[in-house]
């Protein structure tokens, strides 16, 4: 078994197990290199089963529990550089203020991702807003839109009303939000959909 990168420094499998660990298990490429485990002991542990590949330069510790019902997401945010945060009927569903099941992942990048040539993944619909820190919040291991902040972007994003006002309901119900904020959020969330 490979013991030592080519430049002859031991790997460090408890820095590449903690950069894993709050990612549900997940890693990427340059995390790997961080913790000084060469592309070859990569590969060397792709073939003996000790990870799987989760997608381009996307691992995964084959042994790792699965604690995060949504775990197919960690990936998404990995390939966004940890900068993706989960927004729109993905963030409804995360934050469960809607029974919609969408059929692809929305992200939110920094407005400077705009102009990037990106080749998102297909089941990712990308949108570009610098959010505030005061605009997200974390569910497991991925960060995710605040309830307020996920209503907004329902609205612009022309979700079907139904869906609204059952998210409306629901986390006013639930103390995430009263319904003045609510009924706020998707009056400037209608303001910025396209017309």
């Amino acid at each position: 078994m490979p013991r030592h990168a080519p430049d002859g420094r031991t790997p460090d499998r408890d820095a590449l197990f903690e950069a894993a660990s709050p990612q549900g298990g997940y890693f990427t490429l340059a995390q790997a290199r961080d913790a000084r485990v060469s592309p070859q002991l990569l590969q060397y542990y792709l073939r003996v089963a000790r990870v799987d590949r989760a997608g381009r330069g996307i691992f995964r510790l084959r042994h790792f529990p699965s604690t995060f019902e949504h775990e197919d997401l960690v990936p998404l945010w990995l390939w966004s550089e940890r900068q993706g945060v989960f927004s729109h009927s993905t963030a409804l569903m995360l934050h469960q203020l809607s029974d919609a099941l969408p059929a692809k992942h929305h992200v939110t990048l920094p407005g400077t991702w705009q102009s990037r040539r990106l080749r998102s993944p297909s089941s990712v619909v990308l949108h570009f807003a610098d959010l505030q820190p005061n605009e997200r919040t974390w569910i497991g291991p991925v960060p995710v839109t605040t309830p307020l902040r996920t209503l907004e972007d329902a609205a612009a994003g022309a979700l079907d009303e139904q869906w609204i006002e059952q998210a409306r309901r629901d986390g006013a119900r639930r103390g995430l939000f009263t319904r003045h904020e609510a009924n706020a959020a998707v009056a400037r969330g209608r303001s910025r959909a396209p017309s």
